[in-house]
């Protein structure tokens, strides 16, 4: 199975990260994440997490540094996750592909149930 790049955001604003819940007709839907997606062609992973990013949440973003990756597969997907420390600087947060969200510190982490690559990074922040 080919390995895809897959590029996330982790958003902070007053000591909490933005969470949101992926779609139960997704694959993994029902947990949380931090939101992002596929990278395509000829795209850097900051150009992915931008696009990303506006297009499931309406927010443009600015890159700020690079969190950690991760490697998840299962039977239906294989995929190499990179996380990225990101700013809102315009817009406000309309969810167009995540059933809820929220804005979590890191103590009510344990409260949601994560999608099993973005359970492992919350370790490093």
């Amino acid at each position: 199975m080919k390995k895809i790049n897959v590029a996330a955001a982790v958003l902070k604003k007053n000591n909490k990260y933005f969470i949101a819940k992926r779609n139960k007709d997704k694959h993994l839907g029902g947990y949380y994440e931090f939101p992002g997606g596929k990278q395509d062609d000829n795209e850097t992973l900051e150009e992915t997490v931008i696009r990303e990013i506006k297009e499931e949440l309406n927010v443009d973003i600015t890159v700020d540094s690079k969190l950690g990756e991760e490697h998840y597969s299962d039977k239906k997907i294989n995929v190499h996750l990179h996380y990225f420390f990101c700013t809102i600087i315009k817009g406000n947060i309309t969810l167009k592909e995540h059933e809820e969200a929220a804005w979590v510190s890191k103590e009510e982490f344990n409260n949601y149930n994560f999608a099993e690559g973005d359970k492992d990074i919350i370790s490093l922040l």
